[in-house]
C-alpha cells in the first residue's frame, strides 16, 4: 500500500513537472511579427507583464517539481515539502489567473476601453498562448491532486504524520 501512494505521488509530482515545463516553453516561444496599415509590429509575450509572470510561475513550478522529484522525502522536510506545495499551487494558479485576463482581452479586446482584438492579426501567437494556458492549466490541476492526495494520506494516517 504504501509503494503504491509513493508511486501516484511520484507520477503525479512528474506529471506536474512536464505540465508546468511545457507551459514554460511553449510561452517563451511564443513570437510573431505582422504588418497592420504597413506598421510592422512584434507579438511575444515579453510584452506583456502578465504573460511574464505566468512564465515565470511555471518555470519555478517545473524547477520545484523537479527537486522535489529528486529529494527523499523524510520528517520535517516532508512537512516542509506540504507547505511549497500550497504555495507553489498558489503561485501557478495566480499566473494562469493573470495570463488568461490578458488572452481574453487580446481574443475578444475591450469595446469600452477601447482595445481591439489583437488575435485576428497574430493567429499563431495566440495558438501559442491558447496551448501555454492549457499546459498551466494542466499543472494547477495535477498541483490540487498532489495536495488532495497529501490531504487525504494525513487525515487517514494522522499518527505517521506526527511520527515523521
Amino acid at each position: 500500500m504504501a509503494k503504491t501512494k509513493k508511486l501516484c505521488a511520484f507520477l503525479l509530482r512528474f506529471l506536474a513537472f512536464g505540465a508546468t515545463l511545457s507551459a514554460a516553453i511553449v510561452m517563451a516561444t511564443s513570437r510573431e511579427t505582422t504588418t497592420v496599415f504597413n506598421v510592422s509590429y512584434e507579438a511575444k509575450y515579453s510584452n506583456t507583464p502578465a504573460f511574464k509572470f505566468f512564465f515565470i510561475a511555471n518555470a519555478i513550478g517545473s524547477v520545484y517539481s523537479l527537486i522535489v522529484l529528486l529529494l527523499p522525502l523524510w520528517g520535517e522536510l516532508r512537512r516542509f515539502v506540504m507547505v511549497l506545495d500550497v504555495i507553489v499551487t498558489m503561485l501557478l494558479t495566480s499566473g494562469v489567473s493573470a495570463a488568461l485576463a490578458i488572452a481574453y482581452v487580446g481574443k475578444k479586446g475591450n469595446s469600452h476601453a477601447g482595445w481591439l482584438p489583437i488575435c485576428g492579426q497574430v493567429t499563431d501567437f495566440c495558438d501559442h498562448v491558447t496551448g501555454a494556458l492549457i499546459a498551466g492549466f494542466a499543472g494547477v490541476i495535477i498541483y490540487l491532486l498532489v495536495l488532495l492526495c497529501q490531504s487525504i494520506h494525513t487525515v487517514f494516517n494522522p499518527l505517521l504524520v506526527l511520527k515523521t
